[in-house]
């Protein structure tokens, strides 16, 4: 029998937190995921939905709060999809997200290392240095600008979000008023009508410059030397005003041109003691000051030294891999998105690293044949995105026999899965660490260390 019913509103305390957020409670044994609720917290929710072996609640009322509780300093955090974890006191957001990454080690991976520590943000507001807010129209026929609701591509409207610099609202602000002043349309995704689709915000934090890009799905925009000028003029901060023109019926962020309409096509910063030019395009972490916490600490475990060759997977513009040339015999960086790469190589050249080699190309294909052409790195860094790596470069890796793995992750889940692969071929976890890389989400760094097993 489920003890419970749709519609109906019942009352629960919750025990624990989920990888995406949402509150733990049962009756009879049977659970319950509540959203915007934490350890601790005594709530009345209404049930909106009922599966056979679990059910999904609204939270309608906290009858006693948990004394991890806060209140959200924004007020659309309960109805916005990007903070997921704003209602908790942050020290707990890292217990929430220590217990995911251990779970996810322990339940898929079977590996039995805890986590050793948390690396935790000293701001853990205003630090992302991108930000993407698409633009649409509410029931009213409003123009909007936002961010999704979770789980829909509805919009909730924000003047400001505080994950981004506080700049963000008045460019915010601005976009609105000449849309509304010229009267330009905005893209409705059902039709794949309108012109303007997303306003798109990048930060050098250590450079102070800005650039500012509006998706348009149109070969121009109307007055887009006004929209030019009344943008520039927010902030002295602003060094490039960007159209990118994207007409296909996709969800894809950015279409694959621009069109500079002030200033400069690229703005700069800084990591690692190193400067790099950014496009609108380029792969650059959300989170300037726990990047270089992150990167850090992968050096460290990396314990690099002056006669090591080190191979640099799924690199990006070829930040760690800059790091590492500082350190290292030779570098190797392999990248499968072309633009990235040659940023990294004007990186590279930039910072006068000349020991670094540069690849376009897929990691599964590109790796087996440098190993079996004899490439033989003694150290192994990977930086896969959500999905991980794959069979084919991990087998790769694990023929090359390096004595030292450094994986870095931004999902705990198949985090896990590769590490099971790479312990039953020769390797065992070390060390692992988590980095809280996106303070009010429920996203996660982590880094692991295996060693060659003799």
């Amino acid at each position: 029998m489920i003890p419970v019913t749709k519609n109906k509103e019942y009352e629960f305390t919750i025990e624990s937190v989920t990888s995406e957020g949402m509150g733990v409670s049962h009756i009879d044994g049977f659970c319950v995921f509540i959203p915007n609720t934490v350890d601790g917290d005594v709530v009345l929710a209404k049930i909106l939905k009922v599966k056979t072996g679990y059910a999904y609640a609204r939270l309608s009322k906290i009858i006693t709060p948990s004394e991890y509780r806060v209140k959200a300093p924004c007020p659309a955090s309960s109805k916005c999809g990007g903070c997921q974890l704003m209602h908790i006191d942050y020290k707990k957001q890292l217990e929430v997200k220590k217990d995911i990454i251990e779970n996810a080690l322990k339940r898929i991976g079977k590996i039995d290392v805890g986590v050793s520590e948390m690396i935790g943000a000293d701001k853990p507001y205003r630090y992302r240095n991108k930000m993407i807010f698409p633009i649409g129209i509410d029931k009213n026929g409003k123009k909007i600008c936002g961010f999704y609701r979770e789980r829909s591509h509805d919009i909730i409207p924000l003047d400001d979000c505080l994950l981004g610099d506080e700049i963000i609202s008045k460019i915010i602000k601005a976009v609105m008023s000449f849309i509304e002043k010229y009267k330009i349309t905005v893209y409705n995704e059902e039709q794949h009508k309108g012109i303007v689709r997303r306003l798109f915000i990048r930060y050098g934090f250590n450079t102070d410059e800005m650039m500012v890009v509006l998706s348009i799905n149109a070969k121009t925009l109307p007055h887009f030397d006004e929209f030019a000028k009344n943008i520039s003029s927010v902030s002295p901060k602003i060094k490039s005003v960007i159209l990118n023109f994207n007409t296909k019926k996709t969800n894809a962020v950015l279409g694959d041109t621009n069109a500079v309409i002030f200033g400069s096509k690229t703005i700069s910063d800084t990591l690692c003691g190193m400067k790099y030019e950014i496009s609108p395009h380029s792969f650059f972490q959300i989170n300037p000051y726990q990047t270089e916490k992150l990167y850090n600490k992968a050096l460290e475990l990396a314990e690099i030294s002056e006669n090591d060759k080190v191979m640099d997977l799924y690199c990006g513009i070829g930040t760690i891999s800059l790091c590492a040339a500082k350190k290292a015999k030779s570098v190797i960086g392999v990248e499968i998105v072309e633009q990235a790469i040659l940023d990294a190589r004007k990186n590279a050249e930039q910072n006068g690293i000349k020991n670094a080699t540069f690849y376009a190309e897929d990691a599964s294909v590109l790796v087996p044949k440098l190993i079996e052409d004899g490439e033989k790195p003694d150290i192994v860094i990977l930086d896969p995105p959500r999905k991980g790596s794959d069979e084919k470069t991990l087998l790769a890796i694990v023929k090359a026999k390096p004595e030292k793995i450094v994986y870095i992750s931004c999902n705990p889940a198949t985090l896990a899965r590769d590490l099971r692969f790479l312990e039953d071929n020769g390797y065992k976890t070390k060390y692992v660490c988590g980095v809280d890389m996106f303070s009010q989400t429920t996203h996660i760094e982590s880094i692991a260390k295996l060693t060659l097993s003799q």
